[in-house]
């Protein structure tokens, strides 16, 4: 059984439950002691930069940005596509803690050995 866990989000504030219920899964991997990666694409990729997650808060649920800060706290990797980075023109200097942008091949080899990945 793989020690790791992926969570792939494409959204960001077109989808705001979908983005909250993201970190709450990656969150719960962390606490199940997983090696957890939270990779956000297309749209997702707004997620990685400072004060935008600021004011989304589902209701009946952690507002979004300290769900993302205590997934980070916790030694969570949030990986950045960086061709939707650049397509989007963000901010690498903008970056939130825990995340960095790579290429497609970071998550094709976090995922290589076997990790379940569960996608929003």
């Amino acid at each position: 059984m793989s020690g790791k866990f992926c969570v792939s989000l494409t959204c960001a504030k077109d989808d705001t439950d979908k983005a909250t219920v993201a970190f709450v899964v990656a969150s719960a991997a962390l606490g199940s002691e997983k090696e957890t990666v939270v990779f956000l694409s297309t749209e997702g990729v707004r997620l990685s930069q400072k004060g935008y997650a600021d004011d989304i808060h589902e209701e009946g649920f952690a507002a979004l940005k300290e769900l993302m800060d205590n997934f980070a706290k916790g030694g969570g990797t949030i990986l950045t596509c960086a061709p939707c980075f650049k397509k989007r023109g963000l901010d690498e200097g903008a970056l939130i803690p825990g995340a960095k942008v790579v290429g497609g091949a970071a998550l094709v080899e976090f995922l290589s050995g076997g990790a379940p990945c569960v996608s929003y």
